[in-house]
């Protein structure tokens, strides 16, 4: 049976595949060639974190200059990785790189984050990657004894710190406290009566403080933590900025004098306050306790 070609019988020729408009074609390959296996295209979620500090002590020009809230993406897989790793784990420094990984604007850099505010990133990207529940040993502070205990991280209170914070927890420092224009406070110290300015410690002071520890233990020399920081939070000693004054006073600062500024400065840093309520299985000891920040925070065993 003979076939009828239409082309011949009409006189119109139809356009062959090849000859078809490049639009067409390319609709058509698409359509004919795409492939149930073709790569998904993954978005990591993320979300905004409310700074405790409210961006009100950082100098202009800082990205986080009266910035309320700074986003972050969702720990992943990836950032496990980083938190496992050994070598990073030994240097200290895998939490930092990977706060550091997850902060959306680049422009922030985690060294120059108030405590803080860092704080409340360590526990926002913990419950993003593992939950809010907190599970981990306890030991009792009055009978010693170990035990397992869940705490939720939800119930983080933010505080604003500053001198309103200042006055409601430490009533008898009211007067003894006075802010200056450069995000500072000048502190009249109640024994020795010497005005110390300080300041609100950074991830940088944090860091510097690890690693003088660090370097201290390796050379067994003695610890001198407590110094250390005064020497990370004093920034003049009536009205001298000189570091040799400085040192010089806190060497023979006496201990009412360093305890008073010590607990200042915690009232005054905006903060995330972890404290909750425990109650001991074996003594039954009931009370608030600091959540403790354990290897299970970010290296849950399950």
């Amino acid at each position: 049976m003979a076939i009828r070609n239409n082309e011949d019988r009409t006189g119109e020729r139809r356009a062959s595949a090849a000859e078809a408009p490049p639009q067409a074609v390319a609709a058509a390959m698409s359509d004919e060639h795409a492939s149930p296996n073709k790569p998904l295209d993954f978005t990591c979620p993320t979300e905004f974190v409310d700074l405790p500090s409210g961006g009100k002590y950082y100098p202009e020009g800082h990205p986080l200059h009266n910035a309320e809230s700074v986003e972050i993406r969702y720990m992943t897989a990836k950032d496990e990785d980083i938190l496992t790793s050994k070598s990073l784990l030994k240097k200290g420094v895998a939490i930092d790189r990977f706060l550091q990984n997850i902060l959306i604007d680049k422009n922030i850099k985690l060294p120059t984050l108030l405590v803080g505010d860092k704080n409340a990133l360590v526990v926002a990207s913990r419950i993003t990657g593992y939950g809010a529940s907190y599970d981990t040993k306890v030991s009792c502070p009055v009978c010693a004894e170990s035990q397992n205990y869940s705490f939720d991280l939800n119930e983080s209170v933010v505080s604003q710190g500053g001198l309103e914070s200042l006055t409601a927890h430490m009533p008898e420092s009211e007067g003894s406290v006075t802010a200056t224009e450069n995000n500072t406070w000048i502190v009249a110290c109640p024994k020795s009566k010497v005005s110390v300015e300080v300041k609100l410690l950074t991830g940088a002071d944090e860091n510097f403080m690890v690693k003088s520890q660090s370097m201290k233990k390796k050379n067994k020399l003695p610890d001198s933590l407590l110094t250390d920081q005064l020497r990370q939070t004093i920034v003049s000693v009536n009205g001298s900025t000189d570091g040799t004054s400085i040192n010089r006073f806190i060497n023979v600062m006496p201990a009412l004098d360093s305890r008073f500024v010590r607990t200042v400065c915690e009232n005054l840093m905006p903060n995330v306050d972890l404290t909750q309520h425990f109650e001991c299985g074996s003594c039954g000891l009931d009370q608030e306790m600091e959540v403790p920040f354990t290897t299970d925070f970010f290296w849950p065993k399950r």
